[in-house]
């Protein structure tokens, strides 16, 4: 998988995806990230990439120019047809359905913007498909990018090691993930589900199944309305609503 990311703050990609599992696997040649400092492709002297917005307002608007040129160069690096998104506030919401999908991907180009945006001819002419991580506002879309690399990176086969560590995470299933524990044993009088000691892995299985829906059921309910349930599932969700619905 190659990552091509276009920014403003190209250490700001390098040295965060430079640590833990994402050096790990660049070290291993799992992944290639490439960040290409969009000031390089400046005309201007001082290397300069934005200027006033036409018809006023506060901010600056990076110029399409440089922004299409370090496309043009990150497009004559991938040796097949890369796949182009542009990190927005305007985009579709990024969720582990797209980071699954994007994981297929040979080359992907990630365009990230800053100040008050991007010259419009400049994505109306590439087509990038927005993506947003959230509806709030970033300064740069670096931190976006970076957590999109990162989420669609651990689904490529050996990133993680094992295929499930990334199997039974939250959302890979529609569903939260369970409770986690390790040494010691007891900590602060709170000690460790006995279920986890017993080596009874179907046993271990069902309680964690249970928890999942448990947390889903608390933290994240309209997670249930699409998630694969099984009818098993689907009567623990009513006793969990019964539960709740009874007056204490």
């Amino acid at each position: 998988m190659n990552f091509y990311v276009l920014t403003l703050f190209p250490d700001m990609i390098n040295e965060a995806m430079s640590h833990s599992i994402m050096g790990r696997a660049q070290n291993e040649g799992l992944i290639n990230v490439r960040a290409i400092d969009i000031r390089d492709f400046s005309k201007d002297k001082n290397r300069r990439v934005d200027d006033y917005p036409y018809g006023g307002g506060c901010g600056m608007v990076m110029q399409a120019g440089p922004v299409f040129d370090a496309f043009t160069y990150a497009k004559s690096l991938s040796p097949d047809k890369p796949r182009l998104l542009y990190m927005s506030p305007k985009g579709r919401p990024f969720s582990q359905k797209t980071a699954e999908e994007l994981s297929k991907e040979e080359n992907i180009i990630i365009l990230c913007g800053h100040y008050e945006g991007i010259d419009e001819r400049v994505t109306d002419r590439l087509s990038p498909e927005e993506i947003s991580i959230g509806d709030f506002v970033l300064s740069g879309g670096e931190i976006a990018a970076l957590a999109v690399m990162d989420s669609v990176s651990r689904l490529i086969p050996g990133v993680l090691g094992k295929e499930e560590s990334f199997a039974r995470e939250s959302f890979s299933e529609g569903l939260l993930e369970y409770p986690q524990y390790t040494r010691p044993y007891e900590f602060m009088g709170s000690e460790v589900p006995d279920i986890l000691l017993s080596g009874h892995h179907k046993n271990i299985s069902g309680w964690r199944r249970k928890k999942s829906l448990e947390e889903t059921f608390k933290k994240r309910p309209d997670l249930l309305k699409t998630a694969c349930l099984t009818e098993e599932d689907s009567a623990y969700i009513n006793e969990l609503k019964k539960n709740c619905s009874k007056p204490e």
